[in-house]
């Protein structure tokens, strides 16, 4: 898995449960896809995966790249997993499962490098990296291998989609107030352009704002309970 596995966030109860295997166990379709978009985000929830979302979360346009990349690979390894769960032999599915996720990240990697050479040139390593993502890995071993296929793409789009959200925003704000544009697009006076904090543009900038959206995040769920 990923470097950041070794964050202190990650060994609690909440990431023992998003990478132990899971059941359904009746849940609506609604609940398995929606859950992953909120109550379980993998970055601003369980804060899994902050390698490539501080790296690649620049600009907007750059966190939507990784996040198209992610959600791909995701989809498609979980619905292989789910396929081949029941002849996978379960003292290597872990082996399997690197294979499986690194032919799809492969196939990633070289469509963004011929169609998106600019978007290829800034992720850089992050994208061939989402194979050790623990994200990825971490729902093809504790969801897809246990449940059908249909469940397995739920989840995989709920799980996806929440990273997405967070990492665009991130990217937005850091975009917005580091050059005072929106996905290329100038969105902010001339004046602002000229004077913008830089600073967010910067690696820094990168654990500011998420710590600040994760601060956010649990006042408002403290609230709520």
């Amino acid at each position: 898995m990923s470097a950041d596995v070794d964050n202190p966030e990650v060994t609690s109860e909440e990431a023992k449960e998003f990478l132990l295997p899971q059941k359904p166990k009746g849940e609506s379709g609604w609940k398995i896809f929606s859950k992953g978009i909120i109550l379980e985000n993998p970055v601003l929830i369980l804060m899994l995966g902050l390698c490539p979302v501080l790296a690649t979360s620049t600009t907007a346009r750059d966190a939507a790249g990784m996040s198209a990349a992610v959600l791909f690979v995701l989809l498609m390894s979980n619905i292989v997993v789910s396929l081949f769960r029941k002849i996978i032999p379960n003292e290597v599915r872990i082996p399997v499962f690197i294979v499986i996720i690194a032919t799809f990240v492969t196939i990633a990697d070289y469509t963004m490098q011929a169609y998106q050479p600019g978007l290829y040139k800034v992720l850089g390593i992050f994208v061939p990296l989402i194979v050790v993502n623990c994200i990825v890995l971490g729902r093809a071993e504790g969801f897809a291998y246990h449940n059908g296929v249909w469940p397995s793409i739920l989840d995989a789009l709920g799980k996806a989609i929440g990273f997405a959200l967070a990492i665009v925003i991130m990217g937005s704000i850091r975009e917005i107030l580091s050059k005072g544009t929106w996905f290329t697009l100038k969105i902010a006076p001339e004046a602002f352009q000229k004077n913008a904090v830089l600073f967010f543009g910067l690696p820094p900038g990168a654990f500011l704002v998420i710590g600040l959206l994760k601060a956010g995040i649990n006042k408002i769920f403290k609230r709520e309970g």
